[in-house]
C-alpha cells in the first residue's frame, strides 16, 4: 500500500519542494548549506571535544554576569600607562609599511598632538624610521578604539569597572564626526579639538563622574535598546541619558562657567558620545570570557584598515586575520566606493557582544545610515541567532517580542552555517586626511573563522593525545 506523507521537509534548492507542493502537499522548507570548504574535518573533531558544551556555557555566562559602570575619566598617561612615542591603535597589530590611509593619518595627526612633529607630514619620516616609536593594539592594554582607534599618553579615557571583579577596560573621548582624528583627518581644527577635549572636557567629566559616583553603563545600554538605539551607529538615546546622569554634577563641579557651557553643548550635539563607553563595556564582559579551554566562542572582532581580525576564548589572545572588507552602504556629499577604505575600527566589539549590527531590529531608523531596509534590519537580528551561543536576557528587542540580543558567536557554528557577522560601520577615506566619506555594512573575511577553527581542533588533538598518553 502506498502511504502519502502528511508533511515533507526539504533541504537545499527549491525544485525538490515546489514538485511536492504541485502535488497539494504540506512542504517545510529548510534553508541550509554545506559548511565552509575545507572545515568538515575540524568541524568533527570540535564537535567531539569533550570540553566544549562546558567551556562554552562558561565563558556565556561569564560575559552575561559582567557589570560595568562607569568609574572615573583620566589621562592614558596615568590608567594604562602609556609613555612618550607610543601609541595604541584599532584592529590586530601591524606596522607603519602596511598601515592604511585613515590609519597613517591618524597616526600622523597624533605625533603632532603629542609634540614629536610639529607638522603632521613632518610623522611620515618619524614612523618610517621607527626610532622611538611603538605601535601596538588596544586590545592588548585593556582598551578599544573606533575607527582608527589612536590612543596616545595625553588623551583622557573612560575608565569602566566590574564591581564584582574590579577588571577595568578604557576608552577615548568621542570627537564627534566628519573630520575628527579616528577618521584619519589631521587639520589645525582636528588637532584644536582634540587639545580642549584634554585641557577641558577631560577634566570636568572627570570632577562630574568623581562627583556624580560609578554609572551604570550596562543599566544605560539596556535601556536605550528599548529606545531606538543599536549602540554602534545610533547612540542618541544612550547619549541623552548619560546627560541626564552627569550634569548636574557637570555644573556643580567647579569649572569655569564658560567651559561648563562648552562641554554640555559638545556632549549633547554629539549623538555617538555614549559609543565610546558602550564599546568598553562590551570588552569588559567578553574579557570575562576569555581563555576558557575548549570554549569556541569568539570575544573580540577588531579591524585596522587592513586586516580583520577576531580572538577566540580557547585560543588565547592569538589573531586570525584576512583582508578587510569594503563595506557598502551610503555616502556622504560626492564620495563614492573608489573613495572608501577598507573596513576599519574596534567597535565591531558592539557586535561581538550582541548589538550593534546584531540588534539592528532595535534600531529601524538605523537603515538611513548605512542602508537596507526595516525587513532587512529584522531579518538581520533574527538571522544572527543561527551562529550565537545563547541570548542575552538583559538586552532584549521590543519589536521581536523582547527576545534577548544573540549572543556569544560561535566559531563552529559560523563555519557550519556559512552564516557570517552583520556588522554595520562607519567608512573613512581612503586617502590620509580625509576623514568620514559615509557609514553602510559589512561582514568580517570567511577565511578568518576556518583558521580559528582548525586551531581550535588542534587543540583539541592535542589535549585527547595528552590524555591518551597520560602526560
Amino acid at each position: 500500500m502506498t502511504h502519502t506523507p502528511t508533511q515533507v521537509v526539504s533541504a537545499g534548492v527549491d525544485l525538490f519542494a515546489d514538485a511536492v507542493a504541485a502535488q497539494a502537499v504540506p512542504v517545510s522548507r529548510v534553508a541550509w548549506q554545506p559548511p565552509m570548504t575545507g572545515t568538515e574535518q575540524d568541524l568533527a573533531t570540535v564537535a567531539a571535544d569533550p570540553l566544549r558544551h562546558e567551556a562554552n556555557e562558561r565563558a556565556l555566562a561569564a560575559m552575561l554576569g559582567v557589570q560595568a559602570v562607569l568609574v572615573d575619566v583620566a589621562p592614558a598617561s596615568e590608567v594604562l600607562g602609556l609613555e612618550r612615542g607610543e601609541f595604541l591603535h584599532a584592529g590586530p597589530p601591524i606596522a607603519w609599511e602596511q598601515a592604511s590611509g585613515p590609519l597613517r593619518g591618524a597616526l600622523m595627526g597624533a605625533a603632532a598632538l603629542e609634540g614629536l612633529v610639529e607638522d603632521p607630514e613632518d610623522a611620515v619620516a618619524l614612523f618610517a624610521s621607527g626610532e622611538g616609536i611603538r605601535l601596538e593594539p588596544c586590545h592588548h592594554r585593556g582598551t578599544v578604539g573606533p575607527m582608527a582607534g589612536l590612543v596616545t599618553p595625553s588623551m583622557w579615557m573612560f575608565v569602566l569597572e566590574d564591581p564584582t571583579t574590579g577588571r577595568r577596560t578604557h576608552c577615548s573621548l568621542n570627537e564627534g564626526l566628519g573630520k575628527v582624528l579616528r577618521y584619519g583627518a589631521y587639520g589645525p581644527e582636528v588637532l584644536e579639538r582634540l587639545r580642549w577635549m584634554s585641557a577641558v572636557l577631560g577634566p570636568v567629566l572627570a570632577a562630574a563622574v568623581r562627583g556624580h559616583g560609578p554609572v551604570d553603563v550596562t543599566g544605560i545600554l539596556t535601556q536605550m535598546l528599548q529606545m531606538g538605539d543599536e549602540a554602534h551607529n545610533r547612540n542618541r538615546a544612550g547619549t541623552l541619558m548619560l546627560m541626564r546622569d552627569l550634569a548636574p554634577a557637570i555644573v556643580e563641579s567647579g569649572h569655569d562657567t564658560g567651559d561648563i557651557g562648552d562641554v554640555l553643548r559638545f556632549v549633547g550635539g554629539n549623538d555617538h558620545f555614549f559609543l565610546n563607553l558602550a564599546m568598553p563595556a562590551c570588552k569588559l564582559a567578553l574579557d570575562a570570557a576569555r581563555d576558557i579551554d575548549g570554549s569556541t566562542m569568539v570575544v573580540a572582532m577588531a579591524r585596522n584598515g587592513t586586516e580583520f581580525g577576531i580572538q577566540v576564548s580557547g585560543t588565547g589572545d592569538t589573531w586570525f586575520t584576512g583582508p578587510a572588507n569594503l563595506a557598502d552602504g551610503l555616502f556622504l556629499g560626492d564620495f563614492g566606493p573608489e573613495d572608501a577604505n577598507p573596513d576599519i575600527g574596534d567597535s565591531a566589539i558592539t557586535e561581538t557582544a550582541g548589538i550593534g549590527g546584531f540588534a539592528m531590529a532595535t534600531a529601524p531608523a538605523i537603515v538611513r545610515l548605512v542602508g537596507g531596509t526595516v525587513p532587512d534590519a529584522l531579518a538581520t537580528s533574527r538571522r544572527m541567532h543561527e551562529i550565537t551561543l545563547g541570548e542575552n536576557p538583559r538586552w532584549s528587542i521590543p519589536v521581536l517580542e523582547f527576545q534577548g540580543v544573540p549572543t556569544g558567536i560561535d566559531v563552529t557554528r559560523v563555519c557550519r552555517t556559512g552564516i557570517l557577522p552583520q556588522i554595520n560601520t562607519g567608512m573613512a577615506g581612503r586617502e590620509a586626511g580625509v576623514g568620514q566619506v559615509g557609514a553602510g555594512l559589512v561582514t568580517p573575511p570567511a577565511e578568518i573563522f576556518p583558521k580559528a577553527l582548525a586551531a581550535l581542533a588542534e587543540r583539541t588533538r592535542e589535549r585527547g593525545q595528552s590524555f591518551s598518553t597520560g602526560a
